[in-house]
């Protein structure tokens, strides 16, 4: 008997101990709600009523001249002198149907035309005002992509390596020529065996000692260089990247010094006959752009002076002695390839140009276009279906944040040829690897999507969207394929993590790394995670936190990851069995950055209508971008579910209010009929230009 009171009273202690403890997590639970409670103060919010969409659509007050002009900062008079230029010359406009030799050699009038009558000069551009030379070069590639792409490999290419990879030398010889097109020129850099390694190019450069000249060679088919713009036919100078190779007076063999860049001479000025040792063959029909007249180059024993190496980070002396301010071939290979990223700011720029013709011809054509209706009652557009509001508002909504991202890209550009900061440096070259990859990929799938909301007539090649679709394409490739810019983004990103542990300064577009990373990677706040109320779901520091939460998550389980696998795959290895996630990492950053600069673009706007317009529109970006990836945040309990349907129903509102203002946002972005040119895209008499065109 006493061991059985001995054991209940033991039995009574345990639990009176189990109950204490119970106790104490229950008061340790309720301390972190009422803390995440006074962080974020419980208020009554208007929640989105289901019967809300079936008001009458609402409008909002705005003058599209006033959304033009804030949404061209001062650039439109610009855009309209190329508008007006080309609508006086219709000899100079590009027909729907145009043979590929034909086609060239109106792409080489038009643009002589520009520089020589109109009197614009795109090379002084670029060097003086690079916002203005890449508005130019939009408005430009809504004349004819591609004489925006001959345009940008004559100057930004060609021109933009001499100016930034040379010195003074070359640019008192080469410039004024370069600039009024009488020394039309190439830019050589890819081959048939590598496109994207230009670090394993194999043209060589090797230098004579006994004639100071350096000697050109394709050393085997692998290195014939391929794809190259104005070689086909009009081209007279080549910027040829090859390796530079040195007698060793230790070895017989040369010294490579690495990938430099040469001017070589490839047709004659007198007669543009081809030059001795020089081989051009016609790369033939492609996809698109075919009025581009692309060429591959082979060269057999060509030689050219030494002043010819564009020698701004390298030189070799006469008697063959290489010197250069940067210690190592790695470090000259990276200073040369940041001078030449003004190409891909300049596709990044002209991709959100493709998109806003595309998106405009599919929106104003779901606006004329009616089919069925309630019973007994008129047709009514096709943009009043929800499904239809689903599929074009978001592409719309994307394309203005794309917009004020490569606005800020290019200003940002112009800072860096102006300060040559470094900071700024490394920020434009990673930024604009992500927006010209992310762009040109988002606007190739929104032409498809496009194409085929238009039904049919979409399908014609006078409404555009074929010859939109095959120009458009090779933007995902050339100045860097897509796939390899969005992992050097991520490698940026993983070396930025870095430095915020180690205390380093961080570039200002990665900040909020710094900022918040500690609080993305703590435990999600459980009031938020249920919120649903419109009020909150529209405030823009929600938006963005979820944006950058999701980026913050994603880098640091990258470097996790990363760190574990290279213990036993080595550091390649390890990169590659984590690839897909270093790209979705990429990516979400990049959506950071739009959101960020669209966010900052309506609280800069100085008129009340068109910042509640944009607003809507940026709202409509953002919830979107959260919905598409919704898995991602309810994995992370950082949305509930009450809180992802919420989610889910303002989308499609939002898509149903921004459709009531469709009209209005294609109009803001300035394209005239003429230059739009697709029928079914005009503000007005669609249907009478289209059957005309057929010969009604």
């Amino acid at each position: 008997m006493a061991m059985e009171g001995e054991s209940q009273r033991n039995l009574s202690d345990s639990r009176r101990n189990i109950s204490k403890k119970d106790q104490e997590r229950s008061a340790s639970r309720l301390e972190r709600l009422a803390s995440h409670m006074a962080a974020v103060p419980l208020v009554r919010e208007a929640q989105l009523a289901r019967q809300e969409c079936a008001k009458v659509k609402i409008k909002h007050q705005v003058h599209v001249s006033t959304l033009v002009e804030f949404l061209t900062q001062g650039h439109q008079s610009e855009q309209e002198k190329v508008y007006r230029f080309f609508l006086e010359r219709p000899h100079l406009q590009t027909p729907v149907e145009i043979h590929k030799d034909k086609h060239r050699e109106l792409c080489m009038r038009q643009l002589t035309a520009v520089v020589r009558e109109a009197g614009i000069r795109p090379m002084e551009l670029l060097l003086n005002d690079p916002a203005s030379y890449f508005v130019f070069t939009e408005a430009i590639g809504h004349i004819d992509l591609s004489l925006a792409i001959k345009l940008g490999v004559q100057f930004s290419l060609w021109g933009g390596s001499v100016i930034n990879l040379g010195t003074k030398k070359h640019r008192d010889k080469y410039l004024a020529g370069i600039s009024n097109l009488d020394y039309p020129g190439c830019f050589a850099m890819t081959e048939l065996h590598h496109g994207s390694n230009v670090q394993a190019l194999q043209t060589t450069a090797t230098f004579d000692r006994l004639t100071d000249e350096f000697v050109i060679n394709t050393p085997d088919e692998g290195a014939t260089k391929w794809w190259i713009g104005n070689a086909a036919v009009h081209g007279k100078f080549a910027t040829v990247f090859a390796r530079l190779k040195l007698p060793s007076p230790d070895s017989h063999l040369d010294k490579d010094m690495g990938v430099h860049a040469f001017i070589v001479p490839i047709r004659s000025m007198e007669d543009h006959s081809v030059l001795p040792g020089v081989e051009i063959r016609d790369c033939g029909y492609k996809v698109g752009l075919n009025g581009v007249d692309n060429g591959a180059l082979r060269f057999s024993n060509v030689r050219i002076p030494r002043d010819n190496l564009l020698n701004r980070f390298g030189d070799v002396s006469r008697d063959g002695e290489y010197n250069s301010s940067l210690p190592t071939v790695n470090k000259r290979f990276a200073a040369t390839l940041g001078e030449l990223v003004g190409g891909r700011v300049g596709l990044a720029y002209g991709s959100v140009g493709v998109l806003k013709a595309s998106v405009t011809i599919a929106i104003r054509y779901a606006l004329l276009r009616q089919q069925f209706g309630p019973p007994n009652k008129p047709e009514i557009s096709i943009l009043d279906y929800q499904s239809h509001q689903q599929r074009l508002m978001p592409l719309l909504a994307s394309t203005y944040g794309f917009h004020f991202a490569t606005q800020y890209l290019v200003n940002r550009y112009a800072e860096m040829k102006v300060t040559h900061d470094d900071e700024v440096v490394a920020d434009v070259h990673a930024l604009s690897a992500g927006l010209k990859s992310y762009i040109t990929s988002y606007t190739a799938k929104a032409l498809s999507t496009c194409r085929e909301a238009c039904g049919g007539h979409g399908y014609a090649a006078v409404n555009r969207f074929g010859s939109l679709r095959n120009d458009h394409d090779i933007f995902q490739t050339f100045e860097g394929d897509n796939t390899v810019l969005l992992q050097q983004v991520a490698a940026d990103l993983l070396k930025q993590y870095k430095e915020k542990f180690q205390g380093g300064a961080l570039s200002v577009t990665w900040n909020y790394l710094r900022e918040s990373m500690g609080t993305y990677l703590n435990q999600t706040n459980p009031v938020v995670t249920h919120r649903e109320g419109h009020g909150h779901l529209r405030d823009p520091n929600f938006q963005l936190d979820a944006f950058q939460y999701r980026t913050a998550r994603l880098l640091h389980t990258a470097a996790l990851r990363l760190r574990k696998h290279s213990q036993r795959l080595g550091s390649f290895g390890a990169w590659n069995r984590c690839l897909n996630h270093l790209l979705t990492l990429a990516e979400s950053h990049i959506e950071s950055v739009i959101l960020a600069k669209f966010i900052e673009a309506v609280n800069r706007c100085p008129d009340k209508d068109v910042r509640s317009l944009l607003k809507l529109v940026c709202d409509l970006y953002a919830l979107d971008r959260i919905w598409e990836d919704i898995g991602t945040y309810r994995n992370q309990d950082y949305v509930a579910p009450n809180k992802a349907k919420a989610i889910h129903r303002l989308v499609e509102y939002l898509s149903y209010e921004v459709r009531g203002v469709a009209k209005e946002l294609v109009d803001g972005f300035g394209v005239p009929d003429f230059v739009l040119r697709a029928p079914i895209g005009l503000q007005n008499g669609q249907y009478s230009e289209y059957m005309q065109y057929v010969g009604f």
